[in-house]
């Protein structure tokens, strides 16, 4: 079964009597929704509401827990942390060395390499749905791996990471389907950026989100502009081949497909399709390109 070694990623550990409290009250996942075994999505936001961190969070052990980030934001990630720590009992570490690596199929946690769980933890990634998917944290380092396979699936599936997708500090949590992926806990309490999240949920005010771009040739690579008429609707992320995620505003392309207009990444036509799991749709009532 496919898997892959992830460079780029790393980890943080946050453990200790106020960790769970400490964490809840800042980032947007809901941990009393946090099960064992599981990596939910999430982000510690700026009171604006934009994502200043994202991360996947899993248990581990009794007031334990991982943090998996990019491994170029961990740093920046830890003093951030720290500055809300206060007098919280809560000890952060960046963990020097982490192996990260994920497998997928039907049968992942048996086809991970070192599946032996020596020095080890699999949790499941909880935003992928009809193919499961375990990250290993630890273990012993594998040789080989598929990092396209993993990128493809990605693709294919609608999942969005900062870095490749969008920049950090520019999107919203809906504009990435944190909303629809775990990622954002509507029913607890105040967490940084809160009020703004809320306030868009509740109004149903969230114009960007993720889409899948297909085409009938190769993409353009990530960056590339969506544009229809000249126009600005988008812009190209991740990208295998002749397919990609791209992040649009929907009210755009909605009017774009009302209108038979043709959606362009470059000279490349491109066709944009909401995630097949996703709750969202295209607006009854898009906006011209032309509107703010």
């Amino acid at each position: 079964m496919p898997f892959s070694l992830l460079k780029d990623r790393a980890l943080i550990s946050v453990s200790g009597l106020d960790a769970e409290h400490f964490l809840q009250n800042i980032l947007t996942t809901d941990l009393d929704a946090l099960g064992a075994g599981e990596a939910k999505p999430g982000a510690l936001l700026s009171p604006q509401g934009k994502i200043l961190f994202d991360f996947l969070i899993s248990r581990n052990g009794e007031n334990r827990f991982w943090l998996e980030c990019r491994a170029d934001i961990t740093d920046d990630f830890l003093r951030r942390l720290m500055l809300y720590r206060l007098r919280a009992k809560a000890e952060i570490a960046k963990q020097d060395q982490a192996l990260v690596t994920v497998a997928w199929g039907d049968d992942a946690s048996a086809s991970h390499p070192d599946s032996s769980g020596a020095d080890s933890t699999a949790v499941a990634d909880a935003r992928f749905r009809g193919v499961a998917v375990k990250r290993r944290y630890g273990g012993s380092k594998t040789v080989g791996g598929d990092s396209d396979a993993w990128q493809a699936l990605r693709i294919e599936n609608g999942i969005a990471e900062s870095g490749t997708d969008y920049q950090l500090g520019d999107a919203f949590p809906h504009d990435v389907l944190l909303d629809e992926t775990g990622g954002v806990g509507f029913k607890k309490g105040c967490y940084v950026g809160q009020e703004v999240v809320s306030r868009m949920q509740h109004r149903g005010t969230a114009r960007r989100r993720v889409l899948i771009a297909s085409a009938k040739s190769p993409l353009p690579a990530s960056g590339a502009e969506l544009t229809v008429a000249e126009r600005p609707v988008g812009t190209l992320g991740s990208v295998s081949g002749k397919t990609g995620l791209a992040i649009a505003r929907i009210d755009r392309v909605k009017s774009a497909l009302d209108a038979g207009q043709s959606i362009m990444a470059g000279d490349v036509a491109v066709t944009l399709a909401i995630p097949a799991w996703a709750k969202f749709t295209f607006p009854q009532d898009a906006v011209g390109a032309e509107e703010a």
